[in-house]
């Protein structure tokens, strides 16, 4: 914690620091049992920090806490990225590539489950090659997404999979932050990492895709039809210009914010000069001081997203500021005694830090040393170690209703109309990855699989 930032205190002592999280978790309970849409989430988050002002004892420091949430370099990252990915998304919706390719993918019979597992496979791939799965959603989405639900397959599938496939690239990508942060942190070599962790994620994508084979819902086929009466217009695929520069900036370790700008500009060339936009599609000015226009739409459509981000950050300083994360390391210490209590530690510490920041970076950093420190006294090895820190992340992070991995894809649904809107409770339900990576987790803290350190490892 920056020592610039005054600790809070509370009345009621730990009960009342922990009020601002305990408020949060009921609201935002109601809010998944209530299907609600981003809205829901945002008064969660709210309501929290109204909750910690009635406890604090210290008005000042308490503010203070929330500009030092705020000013966190990952906000401004992801801001900007939703931001973006707005207006790339718009960019490709409104030209209709969508309608062009979900007309083709219906006349081959590619439709319903088999284009859920398929839309899975291809995320994973995409995934595993840049790293990023938030970056993911932003190229992802705005294409299969649309084409799935013409193509015959449910919404919340269709998000199901793409969340599925954005979180096993994640958890097994040689190049995520996740992996690299997880070998790093444990002094493990990261080549061996990712080798060791396949046992733990293939498993996971193989009965991931078994699950979305078996029981995918399908629509009643009217979309289907609509769209292979869609009008096809093959020019319109030149717009796919867009997600072939942000995946190959990404795959060429750029910025994200970097990748998703190139992309925007190249798309915003490749529809000027095409014809397919005129320069009053994008951004016309009517009269007085109103302005219009795709890219407007797109930007004054993240409010709400926006908003609960806001939310989330501000918490986020609260509860750093109030002592919550040193808690949870102390809560290590004390719990990890032999090996077996140590890897139960391990996956309910960052499990909770990770649900709790939405970031599992930020998890494996914040606890990389102490569990470093801790597993090295009771025996769990490194790969180990590393395995169990990032397949938690890629299970708690990601079926937390309230984090970037269902808030994120479910605002990207709804900008294609209220009736495939799905709901960030929700995906949690249909993100079988995540869902048989829990399976696998705890099938290994019970039998000990993929406890034993590499071979080639073992005389360092």
């Amino acid at each position: 914690m920056d020592r610039k930032i005054k600790k809070i205190t509370y009345r009621f002592g730990k009960a009342g620091s922990l009020s601002p999280l305990i408020a949060a978790a009921a609201m935002i309970l109601w809010a998944a049992l209530s299907q609600s849409n981003v809205n829901g989430y945002v008064l969660a988050f709210f309501a929290a920090l109204l909750t910690g002002i009635i406890f604090t004892k210290d008005e000042k420091a308490y503010g203070e806490a929330l500009v030092y949430g705020l000013s966190k370099p990952m906000f401004g990252v992801i801001v900007l990225a939703v931001i973006l990915a707005a207006v790339s998304g718009k960019l490709i919706s409104n030209s209709g590539v969508v309608q062009t390719i979900a007309a083709y993918v219906v006349a081959a019979g590619f439709t319903g489950k088999l284009f859920v597992a398929a839309s899975f496979l291809i995320t994973c791939l995409l995934a595993f090659a840049t790293g990023t799965s938030v970056g993911t959603y932003f190229v992802v989405i705005p294409i299969l997404f649309p084409v799935g639900v013409m193509a015959g397959a449910a919404p919340e599938f269709m998000i199901g999979a793409i969340v599925s496939g954005a979180a096993f690239g994640d958890n097994l990508g040689p190049i995520s932050d996740t992996t690299i942060a997880s070998s790093a942190t444990q002094r493990a070599d990261l080549g061996t990492v990712v080798k060791t962790r396949t046992r733990y994620s293939l498993p996971a994508a193989a009965g991931a895709l078994i699950l979305f084979l078996l029981f995918s819902r399908t629509t009643d086929g009217s979309h289907a039809v609509a769209a292979a009466d869609t009008s096809v217009n093959p020019l319109s695929l030149i717009m796919l210009v867009v997600p072939v520069v942000i995946i190959a900036l990404c795959m060429m370790k750029k910025h994200l914010i970097t990748a998703l700008t190139w992309g925007i500009l190249a798309g915003i060339a490749a529809g000027l000069l095409s014809g397919i936009y005129a320069v009053e599609d994008l951004v016309a000015f009517p009269g007085g001081f109103s302005v219009s226009g795709a890219i407007i739409e797109a930007i004054t459509g993240t409010a709400g997203t926006m908003a609960m981000l806001i939310g989330v950050f501000a918490l986020l300083g609260v509860l750093e500021c109030g002592g919550f994360f040193e808690d949870v390391g102390a809560l290590l210490t004390r719990l990890a005694k032999k090996e077996r209590s140590t890897e139960a530690t391990i996956v309910l510490s960052v499990g909770i830090l990770s649900m709790v920041t939405g970031v599992i970076s930020v998890a494996i950093v914040a606890l990389g040393d102490l569990i470093n420190e801790i597993g090295e006294k009771t025996g769990v090895n490194k790969y180990r170690r590393a395995n169990l820190m990032d397949c938690t992340g890629c299970v708690f992070c990601f079926l937390a209703p309230w984090t970037v991995h269902c808030v994120i894809p479910a605002q990207l649904s709804a900008g294609f109309g209220e009736s495939t809107a799905v709901a960030p409770g929700s995906v949690p339900f249909v993100n079988y990855y995540s869902l048989c990576m829990a399976v696998i987790l705890v099938m290994a803290l019970v039998t000990g699989y993929g406890r034993k350190m590499p071979k080639g490892e073992r005389d360092r």
